[in-house]
Parts: C-alpha cells; sequence; structure tokens
C-alpha cells in the first residue's frame, strides 16, 4: 500500500519497507519537496512524488526523543539523585554578605 498523505511538518512516520523511523522537518509544495530526519539524525530531501510512493505510516513521536541529538542524561546534566536546595550552590553562594 502507497502513501497518499500530504507530508505533515512535525508528524513522525514508519517506512513500511525500510523499516525507518523519520519526522517530517520541512515541506516546500512550489518546489515539489519533503524534507525528513531520521530518528538517528540524518537529514534526507525527497521529492514529493517519491513521498507518495512511499508506504509509510503515521506513528506517535518516541519516548526517547534524543535520537537524533546524540544527547544522553548526563549530557543534560540529569541524575537518579534527588536534588535538595541546600545541595545547590552557584556563584552568588561563594559571595559574603558586606557589612555595612
Amino acid at each position: 500500500m502507497r502513501h497518499h498523505e500530504h507530508p505533515d511538518v512535525g508528524t513522525w512516520y514508519k517506512d513500511q519497507e525500510a523499516n525507518h523511523l523519520f519526522e517530517v522537518v520541512a515541506s516546500d509544495d512550489r518546489d515539489q519537496y519533503v524534507e525528513i530526519q531520521y530518528f538517528a539524525g540524518e537529514i534526507e530531501e525527497v521529492d514529493l512524488e517519491t513521498w507518495y510512493e512511499l508506504d509509510l505510516k503515521r506513528v506517535p513521536a518516541p519516548e526517547d526523543w534524543s535520537g537524533p541529538y546524540e544527547v544522553s542524561r548526563e549530557d543534560l546534566g540529569y541524575s537518579d539523585d534527588t536534588m535538595h536546595p541546600e545541595d545547590w550552590s552557584g556563584p552568588l553562594t561563594e559571595i559574603e554578605p558586606s557589612e555595612m
């Protein structure tokens, strides 16, 4: 079964034949192309004629959105440890109050 739906920017699809997951990141009717970004991060431009020949299925966005960005939880500064306000530190905590 071929795909007959117009590309929808921000929508995720699965190519049934190639088993690839991707998001439509741009579409231009005038220039007749669709720009897609695969989950792994690669970006590809597909002409509209090819788009309509693909065997696609709309799918929900992956839960792990970091795939194309090569970002890990550690890179984002997340940890499994709970932080409490008394544990917070920053440049202002090193400033001693001035005496007047």
